[in-house]
């Protein structure tokens, strides 16, 4: 199988993720390093590719056969549409753009050029999520009723001072963290319709929110509600329970999400089941027989890379997280933004009529 070749634009941290997982795996092949800042030569060296100071001139000089846009979130539109422009295939990373409207444009172009894109919310490349899913469309739980989930955690204190914007509107968790959330909502359940929160930031006391509470609508009629925290001493998130980022503690029997149904329930990450057997009427008086769905850990982000190989080879057609996916989970976090302002239902607004 002949490798395919792909460049990252961007050698910051998560860029440097990026490019070691691209060099370590046996289906690719490292093209070159996109970044017009002289720290970016180092790490070009180090893996013994050429660096270039952007798109145009990569393209230029030798046109990969893909590329990871791991640059700041005000460039992931304007370089989107250049890799759209010039054919080639790639991976943006979350937020797909900045803007709802930078989005709507970033879609249409896309569709009109029929061009391979994917946004880079990983965590719909987890086994775990996949195992959940596998759970929930199986039927064992019965008609979903509801969803609970949360994102607490405790960020030190130099986090903030070592980024002040992380301190004033638009640096808050609803922007940060909230829209992997949204993501893993929305790929367990289905489209969210609406949205109604509350937050705070007494505890902080910074311009930005530090802790907000979220009830969902789904498009199904199923009702969800999420604690989100930055400032609480909690094990229940993603990072601290999934395993998958080896950099944040982990706490095996914790869960950050609970799915329950008119027949059986589901906690997620440890993946146990309680459900009424065939022959038991679902009742709060009749005991839920108890069994735990099998772990399968790997890393997303690799499993990114390996589908985003995938669909460039044309072993695969259809992208898992598509820029109509980034797109809807943009909307859900202007909605909840609007919600806590507002202190009203927000509906998620539709933009289908806008992109034909």
């Amino acid at each position: 199988m002949e490798k395919v070749r792909i460049s990252v634009a961007g050698a910051g941290l998560i860029g440097k993720t990026h490019i070691k997982l691209v060099d370590e795996n046996p289906h690719c092949e490292l093209a070159s390093i996109i970044d017009p800042f002289p720290a970016a030569q180092e790490v070009a060296q180090q893996y013994g590719v050429k660096v270039y100071a952007s798109l145009a001139e990569a393209f230029e000089q030798d046109k990969p056969d893909g590329v990871i846009l791991a640059t700041p979130n005000k460039l992931h539109a304007i370089q989107s549409h250049e890799c759209i422009a010039a054919g080639v295939p790639a991976i943006v990373e979350k937020p797909v753009t900045d803007s709802i409207e930078d989005a709507i444009e970033l879609l249409k172009h896309a569709k009109q050029e029929k061009s391979i894109m994917l946004v880079g919310h990983h965590r719909a490349y987890s086994p775990l999520l996949e195992t959940a899913k596998k759970v929930i469309d199986s039927g064992e739980l019965g008609n979903i009723v509801s969803i609970m989930g949360s994102a607490a955690f405790y960020k030190p204190d130099y986090y903030f001072d070592e980024g002040e914007w992380r301190k004033v509107k638009g640096g808050g968790p609803i922007f940060i963290n909230m829209i992997h959330e949204i993501g893993n909502l929305r790929h367990l359940v289905g489209d969210i319709v609406g949205v109604q929160a509350l937050s705070s930031n007494s505890t902080r006391e910074f311009e930005v929110e530090d802790t907000t509470v979220m009830s969902f609508r789904f498009a199904n009629g199923t009702l969800g509600s999420f604690l989100l925290s930055d400032a609480s001493a909690s094990p229940r998130s993603w990072e601290q329970t999934s395993q998958e980022n080896k950099s944040y503690a982990t706490y095996e029997t914790e869960d950050c999400y609970h799915v329950a149904g008119t027949k059986g329930c589901l906690s997620i990450p440890t993946m146990q089941v309680k459900s009424f057997g065939s022959d038991v009427t679902p009742s709060w008086w009749n005991a839920m027989e108890s069994r735990q769905e099998p772990i399968n850990r790997e890393d997303p982000l690799k499993r990114q890379l390996e589908h985003f190989c995938a669909l460039i080879r044309g072993d695969e057609t259809t992208p898992n997280v598509s820029i109509w996916d980034g797109l809807q989970n943009l909307l859900v976090i202007d909605a909840i933004i609007e919600a806590c302002e507002s202190g009203q239902y927000v509906p998620v607004r539709d933009v289908t009529p806008l992109i034909g």
